[in-house]
């Protein structure tokens, strides 16, 4: 069962969010159609930089923890990891999207923005030598950049703060067991518990992608109807 464990952190991580899409208040399931090609185009920006940093050592995962069915190097597990975590976070935007009104200031949200990426160029500035910090807060800026002016951003920021929780239980799990195993000549060395703080700026960008791609796909959907 030792060897489960990833393929296990990826059912749990999925099974509450599929089971509870056919609630017929926010009726996720049927959205799903707008969920899946910005999944599959973030997916393979996300999935390219992991092979890379795979083949450059900025993380490695534990043998024990996964059944040992890989492609182009990485385990299945983690390429799953790609589907199940956004597909996840979508359903929490979906949710509060439904079941809570307030939402940030659009002006604060795109005060944050602004400020989230001066601090990305910074830190890619300072930290420039090392892979997985230099490609977090470069990506992160652009993806940033392009959604300053969208009007979901404020529900996007709502979206990613709730989704620390489970964020920090899966990646916590993650880290701490451990199955992937972080290299610290290749990011900053700061963990909050087990997590790198590069994890935390990696998973803004993946969520936000996703959203970006999921409004814009409803929305050409809504016009073309």
């Amino acid at each position: 069962m030792k060897n489960y464990t990833y393929l296990i952190i990826n059912v749990l991580t999925i099974f509450f969010p599929v089971v509870l899409s056919f609630d017929k208040r926010v009726a996720f399931a049927k959205t799903w159609r707008f969920i899946w090609p910005g999944m599959a185009i973030t997916g393979l920006v996300f999935l390219f930089w992991d092979v890379m940093f795979t083949i450059h050592g900025v993380w490695s995962f534990s043998p024990d923890h996964i059944i040992g069915l890989k492609f182009f190097g990485l385990p299945l597990e983690e390429i799953l990891f790609f589907l199940t975590v956004p597909f996840a976070c979508l359903f929490i935007y979906a949710c509060l999207n439904y079941y809570v009104k307030w939402q940030l200031p659009r002006m604060m949200a795109r005060n944050l923005s602004i400020a989230l990426i001066i601090l990305s160029l910074v830190l890619s500035a300072i930290y420039y030598d090392r892979l997985y910090t230099v490609v977090t807060f470069a990506l992160l800026p652009l993806v940033l950049f392009f959604t300053l002016k969208k009007g979901w951003l404020s529900r996007f920021y709502m979206a990613y703060f709730v989704s620390l929780i489970p964020f920090y239980i899966v990646n916590g799990l993650l880290t701490s067991i451990p199955v992937v195993l972080y290299n610290n000549d290749q990011n900053m060395g700061i963990r909050i518990t087990t997590i790198p703080v590069e994890d935390h700026f990696y998973s803004m960008a993946l969520l936000m992608m996703n959203i970006a791609f999921f409004e814009h796909f409803k929305k050409r959907r809504k016009l073309a109807a």
